[in-house]
């Protein structure tokens, strides 16, 4: 891996960015070695990075690192518009901002990342933990995948790896949490939360008091079954949006979260179905329950742990 070159380290926002000599701003990660575990993450991501870091406009670029001590530093392009769960599921006010086209382009961004990784390279890469922190925002809001600290690769005519479970509650596909088993469409559920959250500008997990514990793609289910999808849209959209193509979105969220993987569409086929290529709405289509994992009793995993966001070491 090629090193940055000598920096100046200076803050930027109070975040750990650093400007480069030439007056360049890039995001810096720094991850500790003392455990296994931050080891294994980093030599993940720059494998991975190494793999995918043909310039992908919905990848963060990767332009190097280096090894200083106890710890491993990677050097990223500066997003500054943070990540999705900062800026578009925060206030209300900050959702406002984001009308039905940006929100379109912002999914469809996701949705092309994820088939370059999964379907035009080789060997393919199983990301393990989309979610709206790991989407961050350019300066044109531009959606792009990054943390790859828990990815796989898939070297070819390999159809699904055994692992221990890492990701994130919520966005954890059934199949994976229970047994291991990690395959391509354990990412496709996770997307398919991410574009239920983007839409309806709603949390994957959330607390009500009258309710309890509240899952987004249980309401959705719900909301399917009893014709009212159309009220999972977000509200700040003030009706602002094609009905029809937001009804095709949220279908299309609902068929990537099947509880049986290998109902879940291939990421290029979302994509096809969102845009309209491919019909959903034909009696070949069938919207079946989705999976959902809503207890970390469920999960199989190293040793038992209360964190909603999971390491492959339990932790």
């Amino acid at each position: 891996m090629a090193s940055v070159g000598p920096i100046r380290l200076e803050k930027v926002d109070l975040a750990p960015f650093i400007r480069l000599q030439d007056g360049t701003i890039v995001a810096v990660k720094v991850l500790s070695v003392e455990s296994k575990q931050g080891e294994k993450e980093f030599m993940s991501e720059v494998a991975s990075m190494a793999n995918v870091n043909v310039c992908h406009e919905n990848l963060v670029k990767l332009h190097g690192g280096c090894i200083d001590g106890p710890c491993r530093i990677l050097v990223y392009d500066y997003m500054p518009n943070n990540s999705l769960s900062q800026t578009l599921l925060g206030e209300e006010k900050r959702r406002a901002k984001f009308g039905w086209k940006a929100r379109r382009e912002i999914i469809m961004g996701i949705g092309r990342g994820l088939a370059y990784i999964h379907e035009e390279i080789q060997p393919h890469v199983v990301h393990r933990d989309i979610k709206t922190s790991n989407i961050l925002l350019d300066q044109n809001f531009n959606p792009k995948i990054s943390d790859f600290g828990l990815s796989k690769l898939f070297p070819e005519n390999t159809t699904h790896i055994s692992t221990r479970v890492a990701g994130t509650l919520g966005y954890l596909a059934p199949e994976y949490a229970i047994s291991g088993r990690l395959t391509r469409k354990s990412d496709v559920y996770s997307f398919g939360v991410l574009l239920l959250e983007i839409v309806s500008g709603r949390t994957a997990v959330d607390f009500d008091v009258q309710l309890g514990e509240y899952h987004l793609v249980d309401k959705a289910w719900g909301m399917y079954n009893s014709k009212e999808l159309m009220n999972l849209v977000d509200p700040m959209l003030y009706g602002n949006f094609p009905e029809n193509e937001a009804i095709r979105f949220l279908k299309v969220g609902l068929l990537c979260v099947q509880e049986k993987s290998k109902l879940r569409p291939q990421m290029s086929t979302a994509i096809k179905m969102m845009n309209g290529e491919t019909n959903i709405d034909g009696d070949d289509v069938e919207i079946s329950q989705p999976g959902l994992i809503g207890d970390i009793m469920d999960v199989k995993v190293g040793q038992r742990s209360s964190s909603k966001s999971m390491t492959e070491n339990g932790s």
